[in-house]
């Protein structure tokens, strides 16, 4: 028996050295940790239980029956964070680069496959340069049946990626179909077709960091949703998002303990500046709302007109989406719209209550914006907002025009509660260009039409920037003081814990995508 044991260990360390020494020393020096490095840090020590360490691949073309290595570039298994069970794979780039075998697939699926039966969040820890090419179609259809779980998973169970090295070719498209991607800055990158393919293509020279690197993604592509200096760092995000996160689509949030105060907050007096057209940082408005604690920001770079994040209120997990007034004066536009959109649409499935800030003078004109589907991008959010079913509070803290006032999770949407502060404006336009269209021949026919615009444009505001009007027909709730604004808030979602809405019997909807 004890020579049994003897070779069962030396098997295990084998699997445990993935592609050696060398190789493992070479990650190190590239400043990246190895796959079991990275699955040690991400959970709770002492908890990872592996599986499938001893697979190999079956292939025997080009040489690679003398080329076996046990795990097949890929550690799977099943773990806790803060004592929360998760399914984590982390492909091991010292094995063949972390290419993609029919193994390989087989393994990363029979654990997507545990996931969706415990109803644990998958995580998934990209290292790989792509599909084994000694095996032809059978490593592309390992990526086939990897991208059906993601979308059967989608919904039911949170899809986390980390993409810590290589993401190429039609492995970008795993990822891509989770709920968060994060990027390690300067080791990491993603696109469909590499430099070389695309100066062969279209003669353009580009760096791989250019063309598919953390930061191109998290500001140009909006596909991160955070970046990260190093690997640990990147490991850290990981575990603050899945405290904001339910362990599948039938659970809530964690909830912290939290013993309630008088929760006045007069630092939100005097955000709001008394011009309408002076900028002011929302972020300020978030972090006078919300426990004191950091607020856990989602694609920060990336269209920064509008602001969504994590955070928690009297210790409960909430969704955050806000008009930015520092970015675009906060105006609504493709990229912030889509946004938006995806984040609610994550939220709801999750069953995170969510907060709307809402500054916004519009959506974003000119040509630009019209030629690339403004209307139907600006869809996406209404639809998104008007799905929803989560416990749902708006507060409009300044400017709420036109049709974005609508698509802001107005009442007319399905908002649970809507709240304005004194300094709202909501109205069908800016006082100015209302004035200008309202009183046109007045203006047109005075003495001093610059004295006379400047008349009608106070009459105007005076008329409609006010949230007095929307009150009266019950289209805003309550106009509150800001320093009651977190104390409103609170008492608002803990009134709706338990909202339920019928939902119409269909397939799906079809949102415009």
């Amino acid at each position: 028996m004890q020579k049994k044991i003897d070779d069962l260990n030396k098997r295990l360390e084998e699997a445990r050295l993935g592609g050696g020494q060398k190789r493992i020393d070479k990650q190190h020096q590239q400043k990246k940790l190895t796959a079991r490095e990275r699955v040690t840090y991400l959970l709770d020590p002492g908890s990872f239980e592996e599986m499938g360490i001893l697979v190999t691949h079956r292939t025997t073309d080009f040489g690679m029956a003398d080329q076996l290595y046990y795990g097949d570039g890929v550690v799977t298994g099943y773990g806790t964070i803060e004592g929360r069970l998760v399914y984590v794979f982390a492909q091991d780039f010292t094995v063949f680069g972390g290419s993609l075998s029919e193994t390989h697939a087989e393994k990363i699926c029979k654990l997507m496959d545990l996931a969706v039966k415990a109803g644990a969040p998958v995580i998934g820890l990209n290292d790989s340069g792509g599909a084994r090419i000694q095996e032809g179609v059978r490593s592309l259809g390992g990526y086939a049946d990897i991208f059906y779980r993601n979308v059967q998973a989608s919904g039911v169970v949170p899809q986390l990626s980390a993409i810590m090295g290589p993401c190429a070719g039609g492995a970008v498209y795993s990822p891509a179909m989770t709920d968060f991607i994060l990027m390690v800055e300067q080791t990491s990158y993603m696109f469909v077709t590499g430099p070389n393919v695309v100066k062969t293509v279209t003669n353009e020279e580009v760096s791989s960091e250019d063309l598919g690197g953390a930061s191109t993604h998290a500001s140009k592509s909006g596909v991160a949703h955070r970046t990260a200096p190093n690997d640990a760092a990147c490991i850290k995000d990981l575990r603050t998002l899945l405290s904001y996160i339910p362990q599948n689509n039938r659970e809530k949030a964690p909830s912290r303990p939290y013993v309630l105060g008088d929760e006045w907050r007069d630092e939100l007096m005097g955000i709001v500046p008394d011009n309408p057209n002076q900028p002011y940082d929302m972020k300020q408005v978030i972090e006078g709302i919300i426990d004191q604690e950091e607020f856990f920001e989602i694609h920060k770079d990336y269209a920064e007109n509008m602001i969504t994040g994590f955070a928690r209120l009297a210790g409960r997990s909430i969704g955050i989406i806000a008009n930015q007034p520092l970015a675009l004066a906060g105006v609504l536009d493709s990229d912030s719209s889509r946004k938006a959109a995806r984040f609610t649409r994550f939220c709801d499935c999750f069953n995170i209550p969510l907060l709307v800030l809402v500054d916004v003078p519009g959506f974003l004109p000119g040509t630009d914006q019209e030629w690339n589907g403004i209307i139907m991008h600006g869809a996406k959010l209404l639809y998104a907002l008007s799905e929803a079913t989560v416990p749902r509070i708006t507060l409009i803290t300044r400017k709420a025009y036109g049709g974005a006032y609508d698509v802001m999770n107005s009442k007319h949407i399905g908002a649970d509660l809507n709240f304005a502060w004194p300094s709202a404006e909501i109205a069908v336009m800016g006082a100015k260009g209302a004035s200008e269209i309202i009183f046109r021949k007045e203006i047109g026919e005075a003495n001093d039409p610059v004295a006379k615009l400047a008349e009608k444009e106070a009459e105007y505001a005076a008329t409609f920037a006010n949230p007095y009007r929307a009150a009266r027909r019950g289209f805003i709730d309550e106009v509150i003081l800001p320093r009651e604004t977190r104390r409103k808030l609170i008492r608002g979602f803990a009134s709706l814990e338990h909202k339920e809405v019928p939902l119409p019997k269909r397939k799906h909807g079809n949102i415009p995508l």
